[in-house]
């Protein structure tokens, strides 16, 4: 299990305080951004192209998995990388992410079939979960605490360009070129990653701890539980269904507590707490951003560039939400902020719902995600900061993981019982309007349901607490005046 929690007997030198204002951390920051944008405009622009894919592969009922099978696989790179970005660097953990990722894009193009393309995902799933770890692993080495909230606000800005362009430029090729173009087109992109990224995250250094204990069976097997919970929940055979669910449960509960802080699963008061929060979050939210790209496709019948302006602004307002959150850090707690952001998510979740009826004006569609990604930007980022201020030095790699890992889950999780639902409604009496009310139903349940667990939060750590500031248009801290 990873060592969650701050040891003040760990080896290893504290988090070096590269600063906001030297050119190290500029171009470390600069390149974090643009990887996370690669992921992020690849991210979008499948979600964007998801039920045109399904309709040429004739994948409906499989559709669900083009989101699980990156999930399920990012957890595993999530776990991995974290063991090895504190043995080994962020660095190396980078560049095994980068040819993963990019491996994944050139199967995803040539897939002949949504069985492969499902395993195409499966690999970009793994290098995504790497990269994305290799950034926390560098934030949480490079910056200060006080640092820390604008560097996460940066990284949500880097989906804004890919927010803007990736729906409708997605859409786009689709239409013209056709869907496999997005894959391929996207590969270009990865060695200006790696030549932006790279160097600054060498110069971070090799890991600092001597933990040689790997939690790939631990990864692997919680993979392999939540996938075959999602397929017996996707079988419709009553035979199957309880077998895979029982035996699905029962190892990946089993293997998510070794690999997370004691007490996550009832939400202990705490870091457990936060690390249950994003979770719940990121299930509820992607659970139901996944089948509202689908329900306009289906039942609204429109194309890939008309759902993509429409699923666009919630980006944004993502960004926005994160860079708030930056704003009033040291002046609203984590805990304030994480709570006011998950009653945002429900309420939007709730709203969305109303793509279900029939003649319903999308332009409150689109107010309503934009509302959600509101409430994501404000609620992400404090979790993650959650976890950078209990680790250990040295071991910000486990740490970091245990919060992704849950994100990474949730967010699986959510869109795979969405998907089992969609799909069991083809073997029932249901119509697909049915199924989709009931999941949006149960997302907006899970959302409320995670407002008590915000309230749970650790509290903030001195360096916040006890030097309020607020944030300079360049982005530096100064003093908050005073009250």
């Amino acid at each position: 299990m990873p060592a969650c929690g701050v040891d003040p007997d760990a080896a290893g030198p504290a988090p070096a305080r590269a600063g906001a204002d030297t050119q190290a951390a500029r171009r470390l920051t600069f390149g974090i951004m643009i990887t996370v944008a690669v992921l992020a405009f690849e991210a979008l622009a499948v979600a964007t192209i998801g039920p045109r894919i399904a309709r040429d592969l004739g994948g409906d009922d499989l559709y669900g998995w083009l989101f699980s099978a990156f999930m399920l696989a990012n957890l595993v790179g999530i776990v991995l990388a974290g063991h090895e970005s504190d043995r080994r660097g962020p660095a190396t953990v980078f560049v095994i992410g980068l040819g993963c990722f990019a491996a994944g894009l050139v199967l995803g193009g040539l897939a002949p079939s949504m069985v492969v393309l499902v395993c195409a995902r499966a690999v970009q799933g793994l290098g995504g979960g790497a990269l994305y770890n290799a950034a926390y692993v560098s934030i949480g080495r490079a910056f200060t605490e006080t640092e820390r909230p604008r560097q996460f606000a940066l990284l949500s800005s880097a989906w804004v360009i890919p927010g803007l362009l990736a729906p409708a430029l997605g859409g786009v090729i689709a239409e013209v070129f056709g869907w496999r173009t997005v894959f391929i087109g996207m590969i270009v992109l990865v060695p200006i990653a790696a030549a932006l990224a790279l160097p600054p995250m060498r110069a971070l250094g090799t890991g600092h701890t001597d933990d040689a204990t790997s939690p790939v069976f631990a990864a692997l097997g919680l993979a392999v539980g939540a996938a075959l919970l999602l397929a017996g929940l996707g079988t419709g055979a009553w035979w199957s269904t309880g077998p895979l669910v029982v035996v699905g449960l029962t190892l990946g509960v089993s293997q998510l507590r070794r690999l997370t802080p004691p007490g996550t699963l009832r939400a202990a008061r705490g870091l457990p707490a936060a690390v249950a929060f994003r979770g719940l979050c990121t299930f509820a939210f992607f659970g139901a951003d996944a089948f509202l790209a689908f329900a306009l496709a289906r039942l609204h019948d429109l194309d890939p560039i008309a759902v993509g302006l429409i699923i666009t602004p919630s980006t944004l307002t993502w960004a926005a939400g994160s860079w708030v959150q930056a704003r009033l850090a040291g002046r609203r707690s984590r805990r304030a902020l994480a709570t006011a952001g998950v009653v945002l998510i429900a309420v939007g979740i709730g709203l969305a719902a109303t793509v279900v009826v029939h003649d319903v004006p999308l332009a409150v569609i689109v107010v309503a995600w934009s509302i959600g990604g509101l409430g994501m930007g404000l609620s992400y980022s404090p979790t993650s900061m959650v976890a950078l201020s209990e680790a250990a030095p040295g071991r910000q790699g486990a740490a970091t993981s245990a919060v992704q890992l849950t994100d990474v889950l949730g967010a699986a999780l959510g869109t795979g019982i969405a998907g089992a639902i969609v799909a069991a409604a083809a073997s029932q009496a249901w119509t697909r309007r049915d199924a989709l009310t009931v999941v949006f139903v149960i997302m907006t349940a899970v959302a409320v349901a995670a407002i008590p667990v915000a309230r749970r939060f650790p509290p903030d750590p001195p360096e916040l607490t006890s030097q309020p500031h607020e944030v300079r248009h360049d982005g530096h801290a100064l003093p908050a005046p005073e009250t």
